[in-house]
């Protein structure tokens, strides 16, 4: 007996010897059924069971978010007599049949963090990125300072700004981000992809108010420097903890 385990949006190739005379068992998440024209197939919930032989099936695929588990044994491992229920699914012209199987206990997937897990990692990534980026941009404005770049909005008697106000927009700005990551880890079945495009849209936004500050051309190319400073710190981090399972 083995365990299958498909995470949110995986796929898995069906192997003739490996499934023939093998009768498998869902014991949590969906599994959808691609065919040999692939083409989707039947979709199967938990505690649904089948066998592959001669059914064309080409592939296993799991259609949610969520992790999905198969038990896959020989037919010596299923029990002779079962009161459970059986129907007929048909694949392309091909009878396979399907049992509920309303024993079987779904298991968690084996060697795979929790999401609670993974989220408390993120977390703790998340902030000490957050603390480097703090202190890169206040040490970036301050060498621009030294250097003659005022940060004056606007430009000609405007407010200047501290060098404490970049390390605080930075920090609340980079907590924003951990947070959307999170979202993300929990709702999407690809939440490292769909962070990056967030991020990368999120910062070509941030990078036009220095433009219509009002300030000079020294300060805005020095805010678009800090704005790019921080994304450059906090962006790949986070992404590399939401691809790491």
């Amino acid at each position: 007996m083995r365990t299958l385990t498909l995470p949110g949006g995986a796929r898995a190739a069906v192997v003739g010897a490996q499934w023939s005379d093998a009768f498998a068992v869902v014991t949590s998440g969906r599994i959808q059924l691609e065919l040999r024209d692939g083409q989707p197939g039947p979709v199967l919930g938990r505690d649904a069971g089948f066998w592959l032989r001669g059914t064309g099936v080409r592939a296993l695929r799991n259609p949610g978010r969520r992790t999905a588990t198969v038990r896959v044994c020989t037919p010596r491992d299923v029990p002779r007599q079962s009161t459970s229920p059986v129907r007929q699914l048909t694949v392309n012209g091909d009878a396979m049949t399907s049992t509920e199987d309303t024993q079987t206990a779904a298991g968690p997937a084996p060697g795979r963090p929790s999401r609670g897990h993974r989220l408390r990692r993120l977390a703790g990534t998340g902030l000490v990125a957050t603390l480097a980026a703090m202190v890169a941009t206040t040490l970036a404005a301050a060498l621009a300072r030294a250097v003659g770049v005022d940060f004056a909005i606007p430009d000609g008697g405007g407010e200047t700004i501290p060098l404490s106000g970049f390390a605080v927009v930075t920090g609340f700005f980079s907590v924003v981000g951990i947070v959307i990551a999170g979202a993300l880890l929990w709702w999407s079945a690809r939440p490292a992809a769909r962070f990056v495009w967030t991020a990368v849209s999120l910062t070509a936004l941030s990078l036009i108010p220095p433009f219509v500050s009002g300030a000079n051309a020294a300060t805005i190319a020095a805010l678009l420097g800090l704005h790019l400073v921080a994304a450059t710190v906090v962006i790949p981090v986070l992404t590399r903890s939401l691809r790491t399972d």
